[in-house]
């Protein structure tokens, strides 16, 4: 383990940022990728997909678990959207970028569960979840999937207790 000066410990990897950042960047990637795309590149039907909007105060008036929640909830829609559109790609360059944003995804949802945020019971179907819409693009969804770990997974990992800087 390698420490930068100033700093009084190493920061724990699962909450240094710059992993997220990397996942980040290769959404993008991935999201660039599609948008240059002209065929094989379409999604087969229709995905519901998380809301990323985020209003700061209203996330913050949340507590640890309804945020853990959300963010649980939006990766629980994302995984099957973007599986189906793997199913869907038969753009080589593009599948590439797709097989690591979903490789991305589990990744995330194991550092979550190192962190001991509570799992998502996810319910029978995705039509009476809040804070969900469609979207039939691939484009699109590639959009909300950089837009939701910039946004609530990002500020759910600044938060998360075990990732405080211990303050003596």
């Amino acid at each position: 383990l390698w420490t930068r000066p100033g700093l009084p410990s190493p920061l724990r990897p699962i909450c240094d940022l710059r992993v997220l950042n990397h996942f980040i960047k290769e959404a993008r990637d991935a999201e660039v990728a599609m948008k240059s795309c002209r065929e094989g590149c379409s999604l087969s039907e229709s995905v519901t997909v998380p809301q990323t909007r985020v209003e700061l105060d209203v996330w913050e008036k949340k507590n640890a678990l309804e945020q853990a929640q959300e963010v649980q909830t939006g990766l629980w829609l994302l995984k099957p959207a973007l599986s189906l559109l793997q199913t869907s790609v038969t753009n080589t360059a593009l599948l590439s970028h797709i097989d690591n944003s979903i490789r991305n995804l589990l990744s995330i949802s194991a550092v979550l569960r190192s962190l001991n945020i509570q799992e998502f019971t996810p319910p029978a179907s995705a039509a009476g979840l809040e804070g969900t819409w469609t979207v039939s693009s691939s484009t699109d969804l590639l959009q909300v999937h950089v837009n939701f770990l910039r946004g609530k997974v990002r500020l759910l990992l600044l938060d998360a207790q075990a990732c405080q800087q211990d303050v003596s």
